[in-house]
């Protein structure tokens, strides 16, 4: 679990995290992770909650729930779990092991939120915070641009036009390695720049339009 960047001062929180029911039904007097999946479930929503409001200071509490609803369903969890293979350190009985539980997505949402709840115990919140942000990062980076939330480029255009400013202006570079490239984008709207990097020309540019939309709104106030 290099992904969560948590070493585990009891590992057998994270054991107990990745046991299924299914083992507990074959291995009599061991517990299963339905408990700390519980708990999880409700770290989780903490810390996405709390990660969102920090960052979308101008969203309305209907924007910040359908965002916060758009990273924790189950299907988004699935993935994550999918993402860290996580399916093939599951301990499951031989029935579901058979049948293709390593990938189903209700076992690898469960388990996601199981880990989270084992960090959260082992850690505290801190810990917690820091390992969501891992396993959701580049999610919670591109939620601007989800359904019903216009990107940072576009918002950033359009305030730019409403303040009678021209319209923003990028430069783009690039660096490292064909296999590794990294990109530094930097806007300027106004007499406000805003910089900003990432794996992707797209990324970097969106990064940058937040910082410089973050510097304009907190400028001009509507």
């Amino acid at each position: 679990m290099d992904r969560l960047g948590h070493r585990f001062n009891d590992p057998a929180l994270l054991e107990l995290a990745l046991t299924h029911r299914s083992w507990c039904a074959e291995h009599s007097g061991s517990s299963s992770n339905e408990r700390l999946e519980f708990l999880g479930d409700a770290v989780l929503s903490l810390v996405v909650t709390g990660r969102l409001y920090e960052r979308f200071g101008d969203w309305a509490e209907g924007d910040l729930a359908k965002a916060r609803a758009s990273l924790v369903n189950s299907a988004t969890l699935a993935e994550v779990g999918r993402s860290v293979g996580l399916g093939e350190q599951l301990r499951l009985g031989r029935g579901e092991h058979v049948s293709g539980g390593r990938a189903k997505p209700s076992i690898l949402a469960d388990a996601v939120e199981a880990v989270i709840g084992a960090v959260y115990l082992d850690g505290g919140i801190g810990a917690a915070d820091d390992a969501v942000g891992r396993l959701l990062g580049d999610r919670l980076d591109a939620v601007a641009s989800s359904p019903g939330h216009a990107d940072f480029k576009t918002r950033l255009q359009e305030l730019a036009a409403r303040l009678g400013l021209d319209p923003p202006s990028y430069e783009v570079t690039t660096s490292g390695p064909a296999h590794h490239r990294r990109f530094r984008a930097e806007v300027w709207a106004g007499d406000e720049a805003g910089v900003g990097a990432g794996s992707t020309k797209k990324d970097a540019e969106q990064r940058a339009a937040e910082v410089a939309y973050a510097s304009l709104t907190a400028k001009f106030p509507s």
